[in-house]
């Protein structure tokens, strides 16, 4: 279930695609563990990593889709399936390094969304040569709020504009081949979407906003030279392109607090059952056992529910967009239980965890961003909020999702199409999922749904609940953990895994849906009606001693010595 790099084969991969894994992760193993803090203590920029991509074309291969392939290499085109496990080894290893990824990732998004084919095919070119990509989006004075872009295109004569403004918080600005930038036309105040060459005398890099080995820059164009050539996209297509490449790119933060929480999961299993207290391992108290398996619970169940989200991203299709629910829950939900998962396993670790040379020292700072990089957990659950009504009470009839894990271009990624209509979006029948499974956790977290449900039929938000988004961010986690469940299950029902996890998960998800429930009983403006429906909500989970003691023995205390980076 979780990676471990020094065993893992990836035999579910082509030749070529493990090939890049097994060097990746050669890559950090054979510098080890004490030049990765050392370089993460200085806070170095990591030239040699950028080198070792460029030597082994490893952007190129991955991220390049097939139709703009300068070479003719087959091995080449942006499949999600493999692209998730790159993710997760390298958030395993650093999550400064796997940044370099992410943020390459969302440069590229506009380009190949755009209507620009050269600037497709020196993208392609510059990929191969090595290049990192930068998305010049936020600005210091308004954030992601793309309404208030202060950056301005100047249309100068036929075809030639001059670029003004800043943008702020953009990594891989400092040695990008190209950074793709969002502003307006000065004179029509329409969205446009251009690159910018950050070797141009005119691209004033300000500085690093961050202290870390990581480039998370500030740049300035000033009277920067812009011709049609380096266009991307207008108008409302540049909007779109804009929304449609986080919907690409801020999915992997899903998976930076999956390999994060992994890489941090074997350090503190192998530190608990070494430590010695009062004459017992510290892995025999009771409470430390707890703390693991539902840390082990928790990760697993992200990495689950992410792996069957990359399933329906694949599948979408202008006539199915049920990955924008899934999307924004891998984006929000699933690096929050990293955290969750961090604070359990620094709970066993304790002030081991705060040692200059333990990678449980980055993991623990670095898994904060994660759900800070996209607008904060607020904004993904505005958007979740948009899909209640058509999941509960309005479902359509799709056909079955399969695993997607087939070597295919995921073409449908740069075509997503307008970032309009989220409300009219249908879902299938989430009970299709919940009713294939009879276990007792399961079946209480059913109960828990019921109750929800005819929460929001018989006492739904009023007007003014509605617009006070600290109640619908109540009513949101609610609703989150049931798609959560749902995807999960469906999971279970395609890799057969036992039903010891699935029963393990679904005590977290019923303490947690109770949790949740307890709060938005709590919350100043819920009224009598919803007060008690939110009591019926509270259940506890079933427990079962000879359940917890196979899951402590099969699942988490079989992992102790079994990883352990190179010194």
């Amino acid at each position: 279930m979780l990676l471990n790099p020094k065993t893992e084969t990836f035999e579910h991969l082509d030749p070529r695609s493990r090939e890049i894994m097994k060097k990746t992760i050669e890559y950090f193993e054979s510098r080890g563990k004490a030049k990765l803090k050392e370089d993460a203590h200085e806070r170095r920029w990591y030239r040699d990593f950028i080198d070792f991509l460029k030597e082994n074309e490893v952007f190129a291969t991955l991220l390049t889709p097939q139709a703009h392939v300068v070479d003719g290499d087959a091995d080449k085109r942006w499949d999600t399936f493999r692209n998730c496990d790159f993710n997760e080894i390298l958030a395993f290893y650093n999550l400064s390094h796997w940044y370099a990824w992410q943020v390459t990732i969302l440069g590229l998004g506009p380009i190949f969304m755009g209507n620009n084919e050269e600037i497709k095919k020196n993208a392609a070119r510059m990929l191969k040569e090595g290049g990192i990509f930068a998305f010049g989006l936020s600005e210091r004075a308004h954030g992601a709020d793309l309404y208030s872009s202060e950056m301005s295109l100047t249309p100068l004569a036929e075809g030639k504009y001059v670029a003004d403004g800043g943008k702020y918080y953009i990594g891989n600005a400092n040695e990008a081949a190209m950074a793709s930038t969002f502003g307006k036309d000065s004179e029509t105040d329409e969205f446009v979407f251009f690159v910018a060459d950050p070797t141009h005398e005119n691209y004033d890099l300000v500085q690093n906003v961050v202290d870390w080995e990581g480039y998370v820059a500030e740049y300035h164009l000033n009277g920067y030279p812009v011709t049609d050539r380096e266009i991307l996209s207008t108008g409302r297509e540049a909007w779109d392109s804009a929304l449609n490449t986080v919907n690409v790119g801020k999915f992997n933060l899903g998976w930076g607090a999956i390999g994060l929480a992994t890489h941090a999961f074997y350090e503190a299993i192998n530190h608990a059952a070494h430590r010695n207290l009062y004459g017992k391992y510290v892995t025999d108290f009771p409470h430390i056992k707890q703390l693991f398996v539902d840390a082990y619970a928790r990760l697993a169940a992200m990495k689950l529910f992410s792996q069957r989200a990359a399933d329906y991203m694949r599948s979408a299709s202008a006539g199915d967009r049920r990955y924008l629910l899934y999307n924004p829950i891998t984006k929000m939900k699933v690096p929050t239980q990293g955290e969750e998962v961090i604070n359990l396993l620094w709970d066993v670790i304790a002030a081991r965890g705060f040692e200059k040379d333990v990678f449980f020292e980055i993991a623990a700072q670095d898994i904060r961003s994660l759900p800070k990089l996209e607008g904060t957990v607020h904004v993904n659950m505005a958007l979740i909020i948009k899909f209640i009504a058509n999941y509960f009470f309005k479902p359509g009839e799709f056909p079955e999702v399969p695993k997607r894990n087939d070597p295919a271009d995921d073409t449908f990624l740069f075509n997503q199409g307008p970032t309009k209509g989220l409300g009219k979006i249908q879902f299938h029948d989430y009970n299709i999922a919940y009713n294939s499974v009879d276990l007792p956790n399961v079946n209480i977290f059913k109960e828990q749904i019921r109750v929800f449900k005819d929460f929001l039929a018989q006492a739904p938000p009023d007007a003014d609940q509605a617009q006070n988004i600290d109640f619908l961010l109540a009513v949101g986690e609610l609703f989150t953990l049931v798609a959560y469940g749902q995807l999960i299950i469906e999971k279970y029902q395609i890799e057969k895994f036992e039903a010891d996890l699935l029963e393990q998960i679904f005590d977290f998800m019923v303490r947690d849906f109770s949790r949740y429930a307890l709060q938005l009983h709590s919350k100043a403006d819920t009224t009598e009606n919803q007060m008690q429906w939110c009591m019926n909500m509270i259940r506890k989970p079933v427990y079962d001693g000879k359940r917890f003691i196979r899951f402590w023995q099969g699942y988490v205390d079989a992992l102790k010595d079994t990883y352990e980076m190179n010194p």
